[in-house]
């Protein structure tokens, strides 16, 4: 066990769940062992609220970057893009007491022991239940280590549950990370501009009265700060952050360009990463059935084969296809450039060889048109029975072909 006296959070009494008497926390020297910490927050956890009220986000999404890096920004389409609609956990956020204030604004952090306490209980909020954005955790080998813990953790009560009705609270767990990275030069640079932004904004509410002033930085008005923050994220967080490939799969993402690049960035990120968010059972289940990105991955080759095939040996069948689209069908699809949604019935008997269904719907996809066909079958009286009262009918098959298209830009006056 490694003991630090670098400076941690607060120091704040805390009550035990059964003797409500304050429980004896130091904070002078911090505990650097991560199981250490683990276990004696994971104990409060239990003691607190029990096994079964452990309940964590089935996803959580770890946003990691240097200062400056733009994780405020980004979390926001993150945010959007998976369908979360909880904002971003903002760890630093967390710590709002005056002591733990003091360490941040001089450019350090705060102690694990409390990051972890404060964090895994804001984790089981049940607004986090379906997934959790982390904007700036983990930034230290230690919570690297109790993050891993706590996947153990989630894993066995997965595990514990799994055959009681409390299995739907216990899912797989989902790990994402999104590390962005840019130099110091950059780094430096949007903290000092991020720093006369909000220093400017602040002046101006003040003297308008219109408005709310936002969180300044003190290390974003200052070079030699915001180069030490820089610092300690590369020395710190950095090594933390590149520990994390042990376990979890992810790239570091190129934050250096406009918001634009950076989220396809994230995006692609993020694709790479969706492999890996169904439990395992479940892919096993579905790991045959082929992406749509396969099928589609040589289409255009499979579909002039096809079409060149129908000419060469099915030309008769072929072309009497080609010569109801162009006599029946275009002519309504032209009527509907516009809107571009064109909807035909036909009860044309050639429609009835399942071939010529097969070529009209691909000749139109060569064409650029979206062609689906529906076959709607109807029942006509024909005969009635007097004696009995029995009707006979005849089916009659109507097609409905529905071809879809980009319609005109066309906008009226």
């Amino acid at each position: 066990m490694v003991m630090s006296s670098e400076p941690t959070g607060p120091v704040k009494p805390s009550k035990g769940p059964a003797s409500g008497k304050p429980k004896a926390v130091v904070h002078d020297l911090e505990i650097k062992d991560a199981q250490i910490i683990f276990n004696s927050v994971w104990n409060e956890l239990e003691q607190d609220l029990g096994d079964d009220m452990l309940r964590f986000p089935k996803e959580i999404i770890l946003l990691g970057g240097a200062p400056g890096s733009g994780k405020g920004t980004h979390a926001r389409f993150i945010q959007k893009t998976r369908g979360l609609t909880c904002p971003s956990i903002v760890v630093s956020s967390l710590l709002t007491s005056p002591e733990a204030r003091k360490v941040i604004d001089a450019g350090y952090m705060v102690g694990d022991r409390e990051v972890i306490g404060i964090l895994f209980r804001k984790l089981l909020d049940p607004d986090y239940r379906d997934g959790a954005i982390l904007d700036g955790f983990p930034r230290t080998e230690v919570q690297v280590e109790c993050l891993k813990l706590l996947v153990d953790k989630m894993k066995e009560l997965r595990a514990r549950f799994f055959e009681t009705p409390l299995r739907v609270h216990f899912r797989q767990p989902t790990i994402h990370i999104m590390v962005l990275f840019v130099d110091e030069k950059t780094s430096v640079e949007r903290q000092i501009k991020r720093g006369h932004q909000a220093e400017a904004h602040n002046q101006e509410v003040r003297a308008t009265g219109v408005g709310e002033c936002v969180d300044l930085r003190p290390t974003d008005l200052d070079p030699k700060s915001a180069r030490r923050r820089y610092q300690v994220f590369k020395e710190q967080t950095w090594e933390a952050l590149q520990s994390l490939k042990q376990t979890f799969f992810y790239h570091f993402v190129n934050a250096q360009g406009s918001v634009a690049e950076v989220e396809r960035n994230i995006l692609n990120e993020l694709r790479y990463q969706s492999l890996l968010e169904l439990d395992p059972q479940t892919y096993d289940s579905l790991r045959n059935l082929p992406l749509a990105s396969e099928i589609i991955l040589h289409a255009r080759q499979d579909l002039v084969k096809r079409l060149d095939a129908y000419e060469l040996n099915q030309t008769e069948l072929f072309h009497q296809v080609i010569g109801l689209i162009q006599e029946k069908i275009m002519p309504v699809v032209v009527r509907h450039a516009i809107s571009g949604l064109a909807t035909v019935n036909t009860e044309d008997s050639l429609l009835h060889d399942s071939e010529a269904l097969a070529m009209l719907i691909d000749i139109f996809s060569e064409r650029g048109y979206h062609a689906v066909v529906d076959v709607h079958r109807i029942e006509i009286p024909e005969q009635v029975d007097l004696a009995s009262g029995d009707i006979s009918c005849r089916q009659k098959k109507v097609f409905r072909i529905t071809i879809r298209f980009q319609g005109s830009e066309i906008r009226r006056g």
